[in-house]
């Protein structure tokens, strides 16, 4: 069996980087499709972290005046009984925390959080990804127009000025989950208020065009309910603007099936980019080694044919779920990757400790979690691992991808 699946996987990977006559969509000539793959700019060839930056807490002095995101309950303290987070983090480095309703520490510090608000929290984030030689943050921006509008505008002006600061780059990612009117709203968003950012030296640019990600077109769900001729629409006046779009697509957006809507594959084809993604749809090294040869090889084989590029989703694991393995799960995706032929990598998440899924620093030990909680902590398989070790395994995926160290399965960074 085992050597029937490295055949098989030999067989595909190397179509991969064999010249295509059509595309699954029937038709081009060779001389007829464009460069593929894109150059290397900031997002191709690089390393592209998710970032939620949505965490807020009462007396920060922001526009909600709540517990945005750490909690259940955003008008109440944090607490074992109001809690919406799945991972505790690790708030040494911040200089500004807030109180909450949790006990302390299990080594009696007390329990605090920190907030998206101040610039200092962000200024640590971006300095992270400097020091762990993380190229790029995709901004999340949801629905402006509610109750958390005023902070989120707020936490955009403070991305720009940390990705200046330390010379990483950002570019906006609107998640459309939800959001009724997305396809006038969307426009007047980006003409009205994210446009400006562009001109920063820290935005994003692929083949010289400033890079916007819309994550969400073609979900089967009730949270997505866009038609195909919508879709496009957006696709393509985000072009006229002179953008490189990339698009956030399900897992299966080939196949048309499972997560994705049928008959979205013109809207995926309008993308300059495909990001498919993979939170939820596995959790052991063997599901990465099967999406390789059933989903990815042969994404990356279409996109080639209809000079689409690819940045696959790579994530550390749920850590609650006990996903992670010290490392390997994560490790076996870049190297998977890697052997797909991918453009560029999409971390899933920077900071999303309310998934679980988060590469930002984390509690280390019991020691470092509320004394009575239920979380967690980097150690839990009995490997002791430090809280940075997420983002210096990132980094050096990243150097895979540059081609500073050579492809390996066996991942080189130490746990401590």
């Amino acid at each position: 069996m085992q050597i029937r699946f490295h055949h098989i996987l030999l067989l595909l990977l190397g179509s991969t980087w064999l010249s295509c006559s059509k595309s699954d969509g029937g038709g081009e000539k060779e001389e007829d499709k464009p460069t593929w793959p894109s150059p290397v700019g900031d997002v191709v060839g690089k390393v592209t972290v998710g970032y939620q930056g949505w965490f807020a807490c009462n007396g920060d002095g922001g526009p909600i005046n709540m517990y945005w995101h750490w909690t259940q309950d955003w008008g109440k303290l944090p607490s074992s009984t109001n809690n919406g987070i799945k991972s505790w983090p690790d708030v040494r480095d911040y200089t500004k925390t807030y109180a909450t309703g949790w006990a302390d520490l299990n080594n009696g510090n007390p329990a605090h959080l920190f907030s998206n608000y101040d610039d200092q929290t962000v200024d640590v984030h971006f300095n992270w990804m400097k020091q762990y030689n993380l190229d790029c943050a995709a901004l999340q921006r949801f629905n402006p127009n509610g109750i958390e509008g005023g902070i989120r505008d707020a936490v955009t002006a403070r991305v720009k000025t940390a990705a200046e600061k330390y010379g990483r780059k950002f570019y906006i990612m609107y998640d459309v989950s939800g959001w009724n009117n997305m396809q006038t709203e969307v426009k007047t968003d980006w003409t009205n208020k994210m446009k400006t950012y562009t001109t920063s030296s820290a935005y994003a640019k692929q083949n010289g065009k400033p890079v916007v990600c819309i994550w969400g077109f073609g979900f089967n769900d009730n949270n997505h309910n866009f038609t195909a001729a919508a879709c496009i629409d957006v696709i393509k006046w985000f072009k006229d603007q002179g953008c490189y779009v990339i698009g956030g697509v399900p897992t299966h957006w080939r196949s048309q099936n499972s997560d994705s809507r049928p008959g979205f594959i013109e809207v995926y084809k309008n993308f300059n980019m495909l990001s498919p993604w993979m939170v939820g749809r596995m959790s052991k090294i063997i599901d990465s080694d099967n999406f390789l040869v059933q989903t990815n090889a042969p994404d990356v084989t279409f996109c080639k044919a209809n000079g689409i590029d690819y940045q696959p989703c790579i994530m550390p694991g749920d850590l609650q779920e006990r996903q992670r393995v010290h490392g390997e799960f994560m490790w076996r995706q870049f190297y998977n990757m890697m052997r797909a032929g991918a453009q560029g990598f999409y971390i899933s998440m920077f900071d999303e400790y309310n998934e679980g899924n988060q590469i930002a620093k984390t509690a280390e030990t019991q020691a470092m979690v509320p004394a009575g909680s239920s979380f967690l902590t980097l150690d839990e398989d009995g490997t002791a691992c430090s809280s940075d070790y997420y983002m210096r395994l990132a980094g050096d995926g990243g150097r895979m991808l540059k081609k500073e160290i050579a492809l390996t399965p066996a991942k080189p960074t130490a746990v401590k």
